[in-house]
Order: C-alpha cells, then structure tokens, then sequence
C-alpha cells in the first residue's frame, strides 16, 4: 500500500488530535455536531425501519466505490462484517473495497489504510474504529472533501455523522438477565472487558453490572478486567480469577474471542460444569462451542446483517437521503436452547430479529 506524504504528517499529528479530540473538531463541518453517544442518540432509527420510513434503495451511480475500512481481519466477526458489505454491493452493483490493520492494536496503520482510501477518491467510507479517536483526523479529512464517513460499530468517534451498530449496553443488559433467570442461586461472577476505554466495551461491562446489581442481590462480580479483545491473554486472566475464587459461577465477556480463551481456562480446571460463559458477537467458533456444551451463549449482533444495512445507509447518503444519525442493529443472546429461532435460514432470522425488537425482548 503506497503511504503519501500527507499520511505521513497526519501519522506525526496523531497526538494532537486524540488531545484535541474532546475538546474542538478539526473541520468546520464536524463542529455543528453534539458528541456521539450512540446508545443515547434521540436521532435513531431502527434497522428494519429503514426501507419502511426512507423508501426503496436508490439506484447508484456509475462508478461508485465503497472503501471498508475494519479493525483486523484477524477477527471472524470483522470478515462476517466485510461479507455483508460485499453481499449488499454486489445487490447494488457497486464494488465494495475491504482493509483492514494487521491487529486490534494497530491504531496507525488503520489510520493510514483511511487517509489512503481518501487520496484514492473513494466516493465513501465504512469505518470500525479501534479506538473512539485513532480514526478521527480521516473523519476530519473527508469531511473536508465531502466523502460521507460511516462509523460502523463498535467504538464510537465522538464526531461521526452516522452511525450504524448495536445499542452497546444492551448486550451487558442481556447478558446480565440470562445470569439472573438461568441462575437465582446467584453467586461470584467475574467481567473480560474488551479494552480499556473503547466505547463498546465500556457500554458493555456497565450494562452489565448496573442490571445484575438491580435486579438481583445474589450476585457479586468479584473481578471486572480487561481482556483487550485477545483470547490468550483472557485465558491467563480467567485461570488467575478462577485460582482466586475456586467458587465462581459464571463469565462474562465483551466478545467471543476472549470468550473462548475463558472457556479453555475453565476446562482446564475442571469447572465445565460448574462455570457459565457468555460471550458476545456470534461467531462461528462460538457456536461449535455452544454445540458442544462449552460455551454457554454468545450475544449474536448479527454481523452480515449489520454490513448490509451500513452499506444500504452509504448509498443512501450518497443519493442525497436524510438518514438519522444513528441506525440500530439487532442482538440476540443465543444459547443452544434458542439456536434454532436464530440460526435458520435468513428470512426466518430476519422475521424473528423484528419480532424481538417489536416486543422489547431483551
């Protein structure tokens, strides 16, 4: 990948712009919008009503071009993530060009992939951020050159015009009631956070403790770390917490990644049967897991859908479309009791996801 000489000096200017980051925006587009809190945000829509208040898709144009820019490939939500926005391009008929870091923790090189899709006249840009602030000087950028940027989960740049993923604090939310109805004995329960200060992970552990604390006092969360997203390090946490607390009763992690380096832990101290793990993001490791008796659920938020719809609201945008800021997209904790509601084909999924979401099912 060719880095030009402006890439380079927005590489040097990092710092400055994550230190002015909470205080003033760097384009004088971004300076009429209120912070981003995604989970909070009045101007939202739910993914299924999108065609049903905006209409039919529109047409593209000739020559369109949807640059993707994702955490890391590394990670099989993140291809899912892709695959949705290729299956939607390829309905649409335009070409769709996925990127990714190397790692979770390139913050830079995903900087750079942006600032070089931009210099390459992409006509707009998906984007998952690793951090809330590594990708905002691109975000300032394309402001400047009118390319529409849409944050696709799951941090949140505080400065984005659209955002499309989960209500983050749902999935704790979740996570929080399956512990309360599936386990009323109550008991030590520990939290593998996904990294420390990304928006998602935070939304996620509170929702998390702030249920289980409310609606049940049987419960203690005995250890709440961060796991950074990564399974070998998240199997050496659980098996310290597991060695500090012989009498736990469940985990629960902000993915299924670090899921499933628990779940390792958990079986090599005999604790299968004794230990629940809930992850979070629904791949495809997580349901063999679940399969086999394992894994106890992961809360599923339905990463090809959600590829989908942020490439429908990126072509809307670029057809001139008012879309609210912020566009939901459906979660489910799936367990192997409920697999078969979730897990069909795509129309039974997609007829039960709206179901869910018009009774309030959490």
């Amino acid at each position: 990948m060719q880095i030009t000489k402006w890439t380079h000096v927005r590489r040097h200017s990092l710092a400055m712009a994550f230190a002015l980051l909470g205080c003033v925006s760097l384009s004088s587009f971004a300076q009429t919008l209120k912070p981003l809190d995604s989970d909070r945000e009045p101007d939202r829509i739910e993914w299924w009503q999108v065609s049903e208040k905006l209409g039919a898709l529109p047409k593209a144009k000739p020559g369109v071009k949807v640059g993707a820019v994702a955490k890391t490939l590394t990670n099989e939500y993140w291809r899912l993530l892709g695959d949705g926005y290729k299956k939607a391009g390829d309905k649409a008929g335009v070409t769709v060009d996925l990127q990714a870091a190397q790692s979770e923790g390139d913050q830079l090189g995903q900087l750079a992939i942006a600032e070089n899709m931009l210099s390459k006249g992409y006509s707009v840009l998906l984007v998952s951020p690793q951090s809330d602030a590594n990708l905002q000087p691109a975000v300032d950028a394309a402001a400047k050159a009118k390319v529409p940027v849409v944050n696709v989960n799951d941090a949140v740049i505080p400065l984005a015009e659209h955002y499309i993923g989960n209500v983050q604090r749902d999935n704790g939310v979740r996570a929080a009631r399956w512990f309360v109805q599936n386990k009323p004995a109550g008991g030590k329960i520990a939290v593998i956070e996904g990294m420390a200060g990304v928006y998602a992970a935070v939304q996620r552990t509170e929702g998390f403790k702030a249920t289980l604390g409310k609606e049940s006092t049987k419960f203690k969360v005995v250890a709440s770390v961060p796991g950074n997203w990564d399974r070998q390090l998240s199997y050496d946490t659980a098996t310290n917490i597991l060695q500090q607390n012989p009498d736990l009763v469940g985990f629960y992690c902000n993915n299924d990644t670090m899921a499933l380096g628990v779940v390792e832990a958990v079986k090599a101290a005999g604790k299968l049967a004794q230990v629940t793990v809930i992850g979070t993001d629904g791949i495809g490791d997580a349901y063999k897991s679940i399969l086999a008796g394992e894994l106890t659920g992961t809360i599923d938020s339905f990463p090809v859908l959600t590829g989908e719809v942020a490439l429908d609201v990126s072509l809307r945008l670029l057809a001139g479309q008012k879309v609210p800021r912020v566009v939901a997209t459906p979660q489910a904790l799936i367990t192997k009791q409920n697999y078969s509601r979730y897990k069909g084909d795509e129309a039974a999924q997609r007829k039960a996801l709206i179901e869910d979401a018009k009774s309030g099912a959490k």
